[in-house]
């Protein structure tokens, strides 16, 4: 099975530890790299000021992705080296460094990608897992900095684990799994001494551009946002939330995150699930929606569910290979009648998922910026909402070679004030995590709501449906 999940969830065996990051003469070279006028995305952009906003706090608000993968025998380190600088040569997010300024505008920096190299640096053995997972959080900066990225090695005797940490600012969750793909076989070239056979990508910078053209030519009146416009204003005007009670918001603003990972379901039952979504008119993730939409009409009463998802923007057979933060949040909303059943709902979820697909290239933010002052739309800066995000790990290219390398994507617990859920299906097994603030209220309203959607999602695979209490 492909791990997934948060730090704690990272269990390396101990080794001695190499690590890389930038070289002092590539700083140099990045702290005169000239302003470039590529813009971020709009996502990067509002990660960045939240980012800048809660650094006052002392604590780290922005989140840090990781690859990991064994391979055997001793590493070669001088490969290594070659492999690892390869790869941030590769890709041009890394050749950006970005400035918020006190009025939070963003400046984006550009070096020359061939100015980049990576050295490594002996830390010496490592007795302790847990050692090893801070040392690999505390020794990655935030997405304030440009070496918000490093690499290692974890060297035993007949194996080593590599790893790649990457702040949020340059990755997402297809990236991570490039970036394992693509340091397998950089560095496998440098073994053999024969090139990498990897694919031309085309860049993030591109994507950057034409995501701006694409939402600079919407308007008010533009289909797309009006769609978004009347979702806000049906929900009180703000973005959808988790429906029961989280506890106060912490200092500046901040919450330290919390998380859940346990496994929903064996591949036997989400088959079972999946043909109950089937016999509907639905697919496996808008039984998941329905699903979500069930729990939160039992245990609230409401009877309109709305909720964001992430979507995956990559375009072009060279951006399909390219690392980078290529991700947009698309809204997912439709009625819960009080008499509704699994059954009778999850035709409409999917059907709420995919016209939310049809969304992918509008950014929420683009929205908030054309949303008319009097229509009573009021999403503050900085604001959060209620996610689910599902994959599918066994389409992921390379799936069944994660198994064999013990390959990992995992992520710190970082700042968390709304509540984030992924289901993730692997090859037999699909599991439930979830990211939430760490307040007693959240941890009390999340064991309720983890209890309510596991008995609605386990009757359906057992019994094919699921029908809401009377008077809920």
């Amino acid at each position: 099975m492909v791990n997934f999940g948060f730090f704690d969830d990272w269990h390396p065996q101990p080794g001695r530890l190499t690590g890389w990051s930038v070289s002092p003469r590539a700083r140099e070279a990045m702290a005169a790299a000239p302003v470039h006028p590529a813009p971020p995305t709009y996502q990067q952009q509002e990660y960045l000021r939240t980012t800048h906003r809660t650094a006052r706090t002392g604590r780290r608000a922005s989140r840090l992705c990781m690859v990991s993968f064994d391979i055997p025998g001793e590493p070669d380190l001088a490969a290594m080296t070659r492999a690892v600088t390869a790869f941030v040569r590769r890709h041009d997010t890394f050749a950006s460094r970005f400035v918020v300024g006190d009025d939070e505008r963003v400046v984006r920096h550009v070096v020359d990608s061939a100015a980049i190299e990576l050295v490594p640096a002996d830390h010496g053995e490592f007795t302790g897992t847990e050692a090893l997972r801070r040392h690999v959080q505390d020794t990655t900066p935030d997405a304030l900095h440009w070496d918000c990225f490093s690499f290692g090695v974890i060297a035993r005797a007949e194996s080593c684990t590599v790893y790649a940490a990457v702040d949020h600012l340059h990755t997402d969750g297809v990236a991570q799994a490039l970036t394992c793909m693509d340091l397998l076989m950089l560095y496998g070239g440098e073994l053999s001494g024969a090139p990498a056979p990897l694919a031309p990508v085309d860049g993030h910078l591109d994507y950057c551009l034409r995501e701006r053209a694409d939402n600079t030519r919407l308007t008010a009146r533009s289909p797309e946002v009006d769609t978004w416009l009347k979702l806000l204003r049906r929900n009180g005007g703000d973005m959808p939330t988790f429906p029961l009670y989280l506890g106060p918001p912490g200092a500046a603003g901040y919450n330290r995150g919390a998380q859940v990972t346990m496994p929903l379901f064996t591949e036997a039952d989400a088959l079972r699930f999946e043909q109950a979504c089937e016999d509907r008119g639905g697919r496996f993730v808008g039984g998941l929606f329905a699903a979500l939409a069930l729990a939160e009409a039992e245990l609230t009463g409401n009877d309109w569910h709305f909720v964001l998802t992430p979507a995956n923007t990559r375009r072009t057979p060279g951006e399909n290979g390219s690392v980078g933060y290529f991700t947009n949040l698309v809204p997912v909303a439709f009625d819960v009648p009080a008499d509704a059943s699994f059954a009778t709902l999850v035709a409409d979820a999917q059907d709420a998922a995919d016209r939310a697909r049809t969304l992918a290239d509008v950014s929420p933010h683009r929205v908030l910026e054309l949303a008319p002052p009097d229509l009573g739309i009021h999403v503050q800066p900085g604001w959060v909402a209620m996610m689910l995000s599902y994959v599918d790990v066994r389409k992921i290219a390379g799936a069944d070679m994660f198994d064999r390398i013990n390959g990992g994507m995992f992520a710190n617990r970082a700042a968390a004030n709304e509540v984030y859920v992924w289901v993730n299906r692997f090859l037999d097994v699909t599991q439930l995590s979830l990211l939430f603030p760490d307040t007693d209220e959240a941890h009390e309203s999340i064991e309720r709501y983890i209890k309510t959607l596991t008995s609605i999602i386990t009757t359906v695979a057992g019994d094919g449906d699921y029908a809401l209490p009377a008077g809920a």
